[in-house]
């Protein structure tokens, strides 16, 4: 195995699609998730109680991922509510963002078509389902492969995707291998639409969770055994699982991980440290930074194509982590420059940012749980990717790597997809 930096680069997501360039995040005045003590047994029915007691206007319930609902509710009300000894804290709900048969140049540079099911090749599939938590998915697009999902954006009661963003990411883990169009990493794996954002790309906390808590629910039924999660928002990792900074998206994300999903997510595009945008700040997460490559190949040269950057260097605008430190345990890069993917109304486009990035790692993880991480906790699943692209040799890294880094920051071995 090559050297390795003892830290790895942090990833930023943005809880918005992360596709570059990212909206600032916004707070949301009045709304709150409310999280219930773990003893509660009937989280709704608390729930009802509160909105004739307090005037809360429930959105969500939750009952897997966390005991607990989302509201908007009166300031004068709050402290009383806080005093319910059934409730274990608020944490403020803010503002999301969606953060964009062809061999895909990131499925070709990380390997892909070097995998168990040769992506490209025009024939295989792989059997894990993957959760998109996202802007929904393209039903109807004939190289996807979507069996299920859950709305969780008040309005429209759809997982269909409106935006295009969601459907992106989809193709990216998991566009058919066939005649058409493009392929994913892991080809024709089963998709679950979690529409957690709506037609412009942006949400809340709330919905996030509520997405979180069905997958949650779900887990056991469906098999599903990855989430991708390419979105995020300002917030940091109390190495508690949110119970020392309240953070109710930190304590459904590790509720989630306990229940077996891997969970991949975006590392944001601010070029800053991750450390300060969720998920990807969360230990319990793989948060994936962005590299770009041209022609899908290593080495270097190619000439940029859809945006300005660097052949085989990290992506100008990729947040990342500081070596020596935590996030840079779980950390990891991958292609997210001028990706080509799936898009709405069963069209391809080519988009940017650490959203195109983190479903290469979340396909990786899908092929790999179905081949040499089969039983693995999602931990394992994590240390396992991370592993295997750190035994890469100097020579398949990017400029930005732990062989070549740039300064302090860490962004990651680049994940390898031909060892699954």
């Amino acid at each position: 195995m090559k050297r390795r930096l003892a830290v790895s680069l942090a990833v930023m997501a943005t809880l918005v699609a992360l596709s570059y360039p990212t909206p600032a995040n916004a707070r949301g005045a009045g709304r709150y998730i409310v999280v219930l003590e773990a003893s509660v047994a009937n989280p709704r029915s608390v729930a009802a109680e509160h909105a004739a007691v307090f005037g809360a206007e429930v959105t969500h319930v939750y009952g897997h991922a966390l005991k607990g609902y989302a509201a908007t509710i009166p300031s004068a009300r709050l402290d009383a509510l806080r005093a319910d000894s059934r409730v274990a804290f608020l944490s403020e709900d803010r503002a999301v963002w969606a953060t964009a048969q062809t061999l895909p140049t990131g499925v070709d540079r990380i390997e892909g078509d070097h995998s168990s099911t040769a992506s490209g090749n025009g024939s295989g599939s792989i059997s894990v389902p993957v959760a998109i938590i996202d802007t929904g998915i393209d039903l109807d697009h004939p190289d996807l492969n979507v069996v299920g999902g859950m709305n969780c954006v008040r309005g429209k009661p759809t997982i269909d995707d409106g935006n295009g963003h969601g459907t992106h990411v989809a193709g990216t883990v998991a566009a058919k291998d066939d005649s058409q169009g493009v392929v994913g990493v892991a080809p024709g794996a089963p998709l679950y639409a979690v529409r957690v954002l709506n037609k412009n790309g942006s949400g809340s906390w709330a919905s996030v969770i509520c997405g979180i808590d069905w997958v949650t629910a779900n887990a056991a039924s469906t098999g599903i055994k990855v989430a991708n999660m390419s979105l995020g928002g300002s917030g940091s990792d109390d190495n508690n699982c949110g119970n020392t900074n309240n953070d109710a998206l930190h304590r459904a994300i590790c509720n989630s991980v306990g229940a077996g999903v891997t969970y991949v997510v975006a590392a944001g595009n601010s070029e800053a440290n991750l450390g300060g945008f969720v998920p990807a700040a969360y230990n319990e997460v793989l948060a994936v930074t962005a590299m770009a490559d041209f022609n899908g190949q290593s080495g270097g040269g190619a000439a940029p194509t859809c945006r300005s950057d660097v052949d085989e260097t990290a992506a100008d605008f990729s947040n990342f982590a500081t070596i020596g430190s935590t996030d840079a345990g779980h950390t990891i890069a991958a292609p997210g420059v001028c990706i080509l993917s799936t898009w709405k109304s069963g069209g391809y486009n080519t988009i940017s940012g650490t959203s195109m990035a983190s479903p290469h790692g979340a396909g990786a993880a899908a092929l790999c749980i179905a081949g040499p991480c089969a039983g693995m906790t999602p931990s394992q699943v994590r240390e396992r990717l991370r592993n295997d692209a750190a035994a890469q040799p100097p020579a398949y890294g990017f400029v930005g790597d732990p062989d070549s880094p740039s300064g302090n920051r860490y962004y990651g071995d680049l994940v390898y997809a031909g060892g699954y």
